[in-house]
């Protein structure tokens, strides 16, 4: 069974390009009947052969943004989570979401993945039902207004421009989204 998940931190620092972390290790979301965490090494194996893994609008899979396949969608995982870097699609969509981002309207990510057997730990804390993801295989990435995990985090990414106090607010701009 296909599940998602979604979190927050969401934008973007160029027209053609969003970058962030459609997950963060460690970082617990309350989903209401469960509280869920991602461990690090959890997209290890889905990393190994990547290729069929896209990138979505709000998992519509109508919007397409990119495809590891195709080049369009790069994914690793970092200290922080799955980091992801997306070159946008120049079609609706993908202008829409660029504008969507940039003004703030959209700042989440998702993903949505299948627990194989073993992937996962359950156990009570404290009173409460808890679940850690150690492996999954991963099916898509998400931008999304409406995240679960808050931790997460997109962000538009561009060339600097050639004057120097231009480049200089772009570079400030890039690590004030991080």
């Amino acid at each position: 069974m296909l599940e998602v998940r979604t979190a927050s931190g969401l934008a973007l620092p160029s027209p053609g390009k969003l970058v962030g972390h459609a997950a963060v290790f460690d970082s617990p979301a309350d989903l209401g009947e469960f509280v869920e965490s991602v461990r690090p090494g959890a997209f290890t194996r889905s990393l190994r052969q990547p290729g069929a893994i896209m990138a979505l609008y709000d998992h519509e899979r109508r919007s397409i943004l990119g495809r590891v396949s195709a080049g369009t969608l790069r994914l690793r995982e970092d200290a922080k989570g799955l980091a992801f870097e997306l070159d946008l699609p120049d079609t609706t969509v993908g202008r829409d979401l660029a504008v969507l981002v940039e003004r703030g309207d959209v700042s989440g990510c998702s993903f949505g993945f299948v627990v194989p057997k073993g992937g996962d730990h359950w156990e009570q804390r404290n009173g409460k039902l808890v679940r850690e993801l150690r492996t999954v295989d991963l099916r898509e990435i998400t931008i999304t207004p409406d995240p679960a995990y808050a931790d997460t985090t997109v962000a538009k990414r561009s060339m600097p421009t050639l004057r120097e106090s231009d480049a200089l607010q772009t570079h400030r701009l890039w690590f004030a989204t991080l």
